[in-house]
């Protein structure tokens, strides 16, 4: 329930108030951005176009980039335009969207991590049963799974925002909205959201983590039975994943495990995971995947020869 408040808008600070830095900050996330867009684009259309990459790993990176595309844009766009602005100023509904959006997307990216963990598991030390178990209809049903838990995340998110009540102090030092800096502004204690805020956020991202981990050190423990070309495959796929879920879950950790505090590093530490791993995911599942390079040189290649038969 919506207690009654005061504050009908919120400031963000971002992350400088040099004028100078501010638009260097512009300058560059806004590179950062589009970046993302790029790449993330291009392997979804790349999916979406080429019948080689069919099976469900690629089916469930598709939903990754989807997911990374969208939780960068929940909070890149009012981010750039913020830096040049001199009062960047966020509604109350606004603030909401914003926290409702971010953690939506961000926990679909989790749980579609752990899809891609069970994925490769399942090719790796089940390969008999691979196609019985991995089915396009199993597939659809674990996404759509991961929609749903990402929306019960969501939903308890903003049911602890909007129980708190603001009626005093509006800034937000930070360049988004989310719980952790809400709780600071909150003129009321917060003695009881504050471990709901690290069960919720923080246990996710633990639990996940340590899910995924142990999931990869079995699939790479069992590729000993494997012929060395086939673990030169696997591991270079496995290493991948692995990357990318060490990159986004340790700044995520760090965030949301503990009591509702704040370091001066935070901030660079939420652009690490909401700006820089967005953008460093299509490089890794590019630079280091072979079958998604050839299956984007053949795009481009067909579409080269159209352009020129025109």
């Amino acid at each position: 329930m919506l207690l009654n408040n005061n504050v009908t808008e919120f400031i963000l600070l971002g992350l400088t108030q040099e004028p100078v830095k501010r638009k260097i900050v512009f300058a560059f996330f806004l590179l950062f951005y589009l970046g993302t867009l790029l790449g993330n684009f291009l392997i979804i259309v790349t999916i979406k176009t080429s019948q080689a990459l069919g099976s469900p790993m690629y089916f469930f990176l598709f939903y990754l980039s989807l997911s990374d595309t969208c939780f960068s844009t929940s909070v890149a766009p009012r981010m750039i335009v913020g830096a040049l602005l001199k009062n960047n100023t966020i509604s109350f509904s606004e603030c909401i969207i914003q926290v409702i959006s971010f953690h939506f997307f961000g926990s679909l990216e989790i749980l579609i991590l752990i899809l891609m963990a069970i994925d490769r598991y399942v090719a790796i030390c089940k390969p008999l049963h691979y196609m019985s178990l991995m089915s396009w209809r199993v597939c659809s049903v674990l996404v759509v799974i991961a929609w749903v838990g990402a929306c019960v995340h969501s939903s308890v998110q903003i049911f602890l925002t909007l129980s708190l009540p603001f009626c005093g102090p509006n800034v937000i030092d930070h360049y988004l909205c989310d719980l952790q800096a809400l709780l600071k502004l909150a003129c009321a204690d917060t003695y009881v959201i504050n471990p709901l805020l690290v069960s919720n956020s923080g246990a996710i991202c633990t639990v996940s983590f340590v899910m995924l981990m142990f999931s990869y050190v079995i699939i790479l423990h069992s590729l000993r039975n494997h012929s060395a070309e086939g673990r030169k495959k696997t591991l270079s796929t496995c290493i991948s994943h692995i990357i990318v879920v060490i990159l986004f879950f340790g700044p995520c950790i760090f965030i949301y495990t503990r009591p509702a505090t704040t370091f001066p590093m935070d901030k660079m530490i939420t652009v690490f995971y909401t700006i820089g791993t967005p953008l460093i995911n299509p490089l890794i599942y590019t630079l280091r995947n072979a079958e998604v390079k050839n299956a984007m040189r053949k795009l481009w290649s067909k579409k080269l020869i159209s352009d020129d038969q025109r």
